[in-house]
């Protein structure tokens, strides 16, 4: 594998570029190599399409329209500040995982819209499929991928795919998640020169199709979802050189990392050593506690997932819960409701009443990820009464948040057996500081926020790449963490907590 680690003397300026591409934007950060400052960044917004009730779409072209537009931006912006293109030596990426993508490997055209990880047109399928196990067990294949049979993962998506678009059947037809549709375009030569068709392990994992003790597919789990060998991407690690860019102002450039979003945050949150845990705030939240080489199975409803894999070293393996309405809630009290005009709005109105008075918000839009994995349920408001106002239904929100965050962090100390002492944090949602203070007190732990832990993300990627190239000379990463402590008794937290599991419990088995 064209793979090496180093230390080099730096006698200039050596940067690279992390893309980290989402489910509602897309973001380009240029990154210095002995500093870990952030020289540029440029993003793009990114429309989602809802065509029916339970379906999220994004157009393929948009997601790699917004790619270029970026990376194009942050290196114009570099070079204003004084770099030259010399100065950017590589490329790395960042995505969305499970979000689905088909297309022609001849024309590069796109079959179907990309169906988002937060879709939930499976689920008629999912039970189908469940029903097709000998346990009759959604958790049947545990032990070999790591998942529960989900609308959630790419594997589900792909079989609904090739049973209801006719097109999708083809010998020409691919298959990847948003890295290897980005890397094959990014590849692409003029002339008919074929794209590189790659995935990493950590994105290859969210599929249900990767064994997660070979780190390869798995023929029997290919088998069961109807799904050919010859569509898959090679399975790759996180941290070496798959190609070379052949457009725009990166060309020629090596793309040298690739992981998933909420693995790239572990890495880029430096989550190195077994126990450590990290939590992004996103579209999304999700929780990923660093399990070292061991491939740890949960017993209280987490996802066991690889966390990362550097060339030839031993894959690292983490525990993740995953909630699928976080920062989301946030854009839906903006467009949906119109409660706020932008979404920072929300951290002033939501200070300006000191409590939620009893006021439970249970945002499963498309049912509840972990630790419940229950598709059945659907969003639920209780409590409301005439004092009720706009400002207490934002408080809501974001404490609906917290308290999801809560349930991963108690599932995971009852699979670790360790209380977690500490939780750092990263994503849009940490810009809110008000909202980091109700984490701590539902928590009942510290909370950490570094100044640049919104872009930990990306930068996770990007450091991913310059250790791929040998140029990577940070050991800390810059800017102090900032530490958010509980001020709540315990009695108070642990009665909101129960009050919270009751809404919940109200708000299942709705969609049948």
């Amino acid at each position: 594998k064209q793979w090496y680690q180093r230390r080099v003397r730096v006698s200039r300026m050596v940067h690279v570029l992390a893309v980290d591409q989402g489910t509602s934007s897309t973001r380009a950060i240029v990154i210095d190599c002995t500093t870990g400052s952030i020289i540029a960044e440029h993003c793009e917004a990114l429309a989602s399409i809802f065509p029916k009730e339970g379906y999220v779409e994004i157009k393929p072209a948009e997601i790699l329209a917004t790619t270029y537009q970026c990376i194009d931006k942050a290196v114009e912006i570099s070079i204003e500040k004084g770099l030259t293109l010399g100065d950017i030596v590589g490329l790395g990426i960042t995505n969305q995982r499970e979000t689905t993508l088909v297309w022609d490997k001849v024309t590069g055209e796109p079959l179907y819209n990309a169906i988002v990880w937060l879709d939930n047109r499976t689920n008629e399928t999912v039970k189908k499929l469940i029903a097709k196990t000998p346990s009759k067990s959604a958790n049947h294949f545990q032990d070999k991928v790591g998942l529960p049979i989900s609308p959630y993962f790419s594997a589900v998506k792909l079989h609904w795919l090739m049973e209801n678009v006719p097109e999708v059947s083809g010998d020409n037809v691919i298959f990847g998640t948003v890295d290897t549709w980005l890397i094959w375009n990014l590849t692409r030569g003029d002339g008919g020169k074929k794209g590189v068709h790659v995935t990493d392990v950590t994105n290859a994992s969210r599929t249900m199709l990767m064994n997660l003790h070979t780190l390869q597919w798995d023929e029997s789990m290919c088998e069961f979802f109807s799904v050919p060998l010859r569509m898959l991407p090679k399975i790759c690690s996180s941290s070496e050189v798959y190609g070379h860019v052949a457009h725009g102002k990166m060309t020629g450039k090596p793309i040298a990392g690739n992981l998933g979003d909420q693995q790239a945050a572990l890495f880029g949150q430096q989550c190195y050593a077994k126990g450590q845990a990290k939590c992004t705030y996103g579209t999304g939240c999700f929780m990923l506690s660093n399990t070292g080489t061991d491939i740890v199975q949960s017993k209280h409803g987490l996802l066991t997932t690889v966390a990362y894999k550097l060339g030839d070293e031993p894959a690292v393996y983490a525990l993740e819960g995953a909630v699928a309405i976080g920062g989301e809630v946030v854009r839906w009290l903006r467009d949906n409701l119109q409660i706020i005009s932008k979404s920072s709005d929300i951290e002033g109105l939501a200070t300006s009443v000191d409590s939620t008075h009893d006021l439970y918000f249970v945002p499963a839009f498309s049912g509840l990820y972990a630790p419940y994995w229950d598709p059945t349920a659907r969003g639920l408001i209780i409590g409301i009464t005439a004092y009720t106002s706009r400002a207490h239904i934002a408080r809501a929100a974001l404490e609906a948040v917290c308290f999801q965050v809560c349930e991963i962090l108690q599932s995971m100390d009852a699979d670790s057996g360790v209380p977690l002492q500490c939780l750092r944090t990263d994503g849009g949602m940490t810009q809110n500081t008000m909202f980091l203070g109700l984490q701590a007190d539902i928590l009942g732990i510290p909370v950490e926020c570094r100044k640049e832990s919104a872009e930990a993300t990306a930068m996770g990627a990007g450091m991913a790449a310059a250790k791929a190239l040998g140029v990577w000379n940070v050991e800390v990463l810059p800017g102090g963490a900032v530490q958010f402590n509980p001020t709540v008794s315990v009695a108070e937290r642990e009665e909101k907590i129960k009050r919270w599991k009751d809404a919940v419990q109200r708000c299942r088995n709705w969609s049948v």
